[in-house]
């Protein structure tokens, strides 16, 4: 879907939609700790749907390997990598877009050292094995999803495990999120330092839970609103383990004047909207740092939102592994902005247009539905005038 946005001031209140991040681990924990569980306020999007999906095959009684169509998500992937080998001896997994062009060397890395059968082709990746207990080495500073997907399989395992990084653990806001989401379904995972002991056997318990509204869709309104736009975010403040809350905190430095920067290695997804609030803080130079793994993302995001922004007439410079955006008054608009299936890049623009002179049009604005399916219709609830349309 391509649509054509007519510049003009949002306005009212909108509640984002729920933590897709909290969701994908609560749901797995609940199909792992079976009836009686129950999660509330589950998000509705691509990459939920995929989990859902992936979760009803696992715990399928078929004794051929599972297949695993994650879709578009990161997470499903490499959260259900070791749930495979530990529940079923492995699985087939597919998806879509950038998926399966992502890194799993650390994955990999392991498997070569145990044993483990792998091999990826055409897009498909098969892998075959069980899991054993003992030390697993990981780098903490690729992706802390890998991480997440061994500290739900090896509870599962018949004896006790490690988990030990061997670089900083970068997102360590997400890992703190699968601790106490594992926690709340009756599994014990003992940190001191770099290392995490695993004890095994361990089963998962029941619970009901309810996940939080998402702080990652929320920076978006929340951007929407230091551009000048009378948006009220409805959602909670209360203490949350998501780490892109940090938002309140980067809003607080980017409103005094001066240049600033943010060291988003922990935050990756807040780039998109803090690139937005920082093309319009005029006269005034913001760098987003320690960004290099947003190159690995539904597009290359660094790329992405340099392209995006610099095309409706903001001033942003692209590094190896950062961005320097110098900010203006206003943006020029009337340009055309390809979305390149990103999600993120599609709502950065949304809220970017909103300070253009000219109308923007976007290329694949669909690409929403991935996080956050009624993105448009709550942009439309808030005064925003777009029109849908077909063709270049």
């Amino acid at each position: 879907m391509n649509l054509t946005i007519t510049p003009g001031v949002l306005s009212g209140d909108v509640a984002p939609p729920p933590s897709k991040s909290q969701a994908h681990r609560y749901l797995i924990a609940a199909a792992l700790a079976g009836e009686g569980s129950e999660v509330r306020n589950q998000a509705d999007s691509q990459d939920i749907w995929a989990t859902r999906r992936c979760m009803a095959e696992l715990n399928t009684k078929s004794r051929s390997l599972p297949e695993l169509d994650c879709g578009e998500s990161g997470s499903t992937l490499r959260f259900l990598i070791p749930l495979a080998l530990a529940l079923r001896g492995g699985g087939v997994f597919t998806g879509r877009g950038r998926l399966m062009d992502r890194p799993q060397k650390p994955y990999f890395d392991i498997f070569d050292e145990r044993g483990i059968r792998y091999g990826q082709r055409d897009g498909v990746l098969t892998v075959e094995g069980r899991l054993a207990p003992g030390t697993y080495r990981l780098p903490g500073d690729v992706s802390s999803q890998f991480v997440t997907g061994l500290l739900y399989a090896l509870p599962l395992l018949e004896g006790d495990s490690d988990i030990l990084l061997t670089s900083p653990l970068e997102s360590r806001g997400y890992v703190d999120m699968s601790l106490a989401v594992l926690a709340k379904f009756g599994i014990r995972v003992e940190q001191e330092g770099e290392r995490f002991h695993i004890p095994g056997p361990q089963r998962y318990a029941p619970a009901v839970v309810e996940v939080e509204g998402d702080w990652s869709q929320a920076a978006f309104w929340l951007a929407a609103r230091d551009l000048g736009n009378p948006v009220r975010t409805r959602f909670s403040l209360e203490p949350s383990t998501q780490g892109d809350r940090r938002i309140m905190a980067f809003r607080v430095s980017m409103e005094h004047p001066g240049d600033v920067t943010l060291d988003v290695a922990d935050y990756p997804d807040l780039v998109p909207p803090l690139a937005v609030i920082a093309a319009l803080r005029a006269g005034h130079a913001t760098s987003l740092v320690n960004a290099a793994r947003l190159r690995l993302k539904e597009s290359d995001r660094l790329a992405s939102v340099t392209a995006a922004l610099n095309a409706m007439g903001a001033e942003v410079e692209e590094g190896p592994d950062f961005l320097q955006v110098r900010g203006r008054a206003a943006l020029a608009g009337g340009c055309t902005v390809d979305c390149c299936n990103d999600h993120r890049i599609a709502m950065m623009a949304a809220i970017a247009a909103t300070r253009c002179r000219e109308p923007v049009t976007l290329l694949g604005s669909e690409c929403v539905a991935k996080s956050y399916p009624n993105f448009w219709d709550h942009y439309r609830m808030l005064g925003g005038v777009f029109h849908e349309h077909t063709g270049d």
